[in-house]
Parts: C-alpha cells; sequence; structure tokens
C-alpha cells in the first residue's frame, strides 16, 4: 500500500468525525424545550422543572419547558419523537410514556420505543401500598389473609388505568394470588380523598403524593416498593420484605431524544444530565419527597447507555405484567 493511501485511510476517522463533532461543538443554537407530557404540578411537573432549570444553568443557555398533557403522556411523548433530531427538543419521560403505555396502549400507540433515544434517568420515586384507618390491614400479610376471606371484595383505589401504581397493585396481585378489584381515580388526590374518608379499603400512589397525608396519620402506610427501605418512611417496611424477595418497582423519570439525535449531543446532554442526577442540590430536593438517584452508574449516576439498557429492560418487565394482569386502555 503506497504512502499516499496509507495517509488518506488514517486520516479517514477524524474526516469522518468532524461533523459530528461539530453538532457538539455547536449546540446548543437556541432555547432547547423540555417536553413535560403531563399538566402542571405534581412529580413529574417537579423532576421536569428542576432538571430544565439546572440543565439551563449549566449550558448556559434556555431550556424551556412546555407541558403537552393528554393520552397518559402519549401526546407529549409522541410531539418528542415526531421533532426535529437536533437536541433542541427533549421528553421528560415517565415510567408510563417510556415503558409501561406500549403493552397497554398496543395497536393504538402513536410512537415506538425506538423512535426515541435514551439520554439520562433523572431520579427513581417508589410507591407505597396504603390502607385506610377503618381496616385492620397493617401489613401485606394482612392483606393477602384478608383479600382471600373475601374474593374480590376489596377495593384498591389507584391515580388511574395503566398508571404506575395501577400496574404495580397488578405486580402484587400476581405474585400473591389474590383477588383484589381495582377503582382508578382521575389523579391521586381524588383517590386519597377517599381513602381519608375511609370508602377505599387499599390505594397505591408515588411516595411523594402521598406522604404528607401519611405523615399526619390520615392514611396507614403498610409497604413501599423499592429495594431498600424509603429514609422518608424509614419505619414502613418493603414489600419484598413482607414475604416477597425480590419484589421491587418504581416509578422514574428520565429524558429521551428523538432517536436521530447526533450521538455527540446525546452524550453531551448525558454528562450534563449525569451531574445534576449526582448533584447534592438536585438530590436533596428530590431525597425530601422520596424520590431516589438514578443507581445505574458504578457512582450512583446514569448515561445513555446504562438508561438504554434498563429501559429495555422496563419495558419487558411491564409487558410481561401488563399481558399476564390483562391491562389495557379500551
Amino acid at each position: 500500500m503506497g504512502i499516499a493511501r496509507r495517509s488518506v485511510l488514517a486520516a479517514l476517522p477524524a474526516a469522518l468525525a468532524a461533523p459530528r463533532l461539530a453538532w457538539a461543538q455547536g449546540f446548543p443554537s437556541r432555547p432547547i424545550r423540555l417536553v413535560i407530557p403531563f399538566t402542571p404540578a405534581g412529580t413529574t411537573d417537579l423532576v421536569g422543572r428542576l432538571t430544565a432549570e439546572m440543565l439551563g444553568r449549566r449550558l448556559n443557555h434556555q431550556v424551556v419547558v412546555d407541558n403537552r398533557p393528554g393520552a397518559s403522556g402519549n401526546v407529549g411523548a409522541e410531539y418528542v419523537a415526531r421533532s426535529e433530531a437536533d437536541g433542541h427538543t427533549l421528553l421528560l419521560t415517565t415510567i408510563g410514556t417510556g415503558a409501561i403505555n406500549f403493552p397497554v396502549f398496543r395497536e393504538r400507540m402513536p410512537y415506538k420505543p425506538e423512535d426515541l433515544r435514551a439520554v439520562g434517568l433523572m431520579t427513581r420515586v417508589p410507591n407505597v401500598l396504603m390502607a385506610a384507618n377503618n381496616t385492620n390491614i397493617r401489613s401485606v400479610a394482612d392483606l393477602v389473609r384478608e383479600a382471600r376471606a373475601r374474593p374480590g371484595q376489596i377495593n384498591y383505589g389507584t391515580a388511574g388505568i395503566a398508571t404506575s401504581p395501577h400496574v404495580v397493585v397488578e405486580q402484587l396481585r400476581l405474585a400473591t394470588n389474590i383477588d383484589i378489584t381495582h377503582v382508578p381515580f382521575r389523579g391521586s388526590a381524588p383517590m386519597l380523598t377517599e381513602m381519608m374518608a375511609e370508602r377505599i379499603e387499599i390505594g397505591m400512589d408515588n411516595i411523594p403524593s402521598a406522604l404528607t397525608f401519611i405523615r399526619e396519620g390520615k392514611i396507614r402506610a403498610i409497604g413501599t416498593t423499592g429495594a431498600q427501605r424509603n429514609p422518608t418512611l424509614p419505619d414502613v417496611p418493603t414489600v419484598a420484605e413482607q414475604g416477597l424477595p425480590g419484589f421491587e418497582a418504581t416509578a422514574w423519570f428520565g429524558v429521551l431524544a428523538p432517536a436521530a439525535t447526533p450521538a455527540p449531543v446525546v452524550q453531551m446532554l448525558g454528562r450534563e444530565l449525569n451531574a445534576i442526577a449526582l448533584d447534592p442540590a438536585f438530590r436533596q430536593r428530590m431525597e425530601a419527597v422520596g424520590a431516589e438517584p438514578p443507581r445505574l452508574t458504578p457512582d450512583g449516576g446514569t448515561s445513555p447507555e446504562t438508561f438504554a439498557a434498563f429501559l429495555r429492560a422496563e419495558i419487558a418487565k411491564w409487558t410481561d405484567v401488563v399481558t399476564r394482569a390483562n391491562v389495557r386502555v379500551e
């Protein structure tokens, strides 16, 4: 091989990398839009707005929050999936838009997992299993015993069909082989109100939504769904501790980009999101409401690669639960 040809071949990697590098060097070139696929207020909005604020400071560039609710988050997620893939439009994804909705909506899903690209997982939020104060249910074992004594007669409330609390109770129901009846509400607030009024025996919700009422003694917490006890409810055992080893289910929030977003931009954003996830100020705000770190990398943080693997595992897990429990939106 001639010297000239070898020189050309040696220069090829740098030449091919140059356009990709230019993407990262010129990014961002305009305000970044972070789409939150739900209405303002609630845990999703809290995580999204704090992420946008801190990302804007780190990039020294404006990050605008855009709430686009509808169809269990699918409206906002589809908008991002169809947006220009240049890193300027991002999605604050949830366990619903990132995993549960695919098997629940099936052929009605307006986008596919491969239409979006993982950037970073920001936080995990365990759920909490609760009982109304007028019941004798104080543990998972009590719930199982009562449910088997009265099959189909115990009602459990959630924030709605196909929400994280709903499918987590279905996971619990399958694991314990009990028959309990789902009562879906339009959000956490009305469900918690009914529990405090003692008109529903059992409920499941994200810890942040229910924490105040549990601390005030208006609702009884009987189990959390994370891998370890949650620091905000240290005296409440996990479901796994109560005879179901390996049981773990957390809601989670992360950032996705359109699938064709250039790799250098994804990597740049991934590094910034990891720094935010590990930032003591961010973690303090999250931990105050019961949220936990991403824990995808050795330092407890996140990366595009580890989040992508996490997404694949979550889709497989919840597809199995949803299929076996026959959860679907008609």
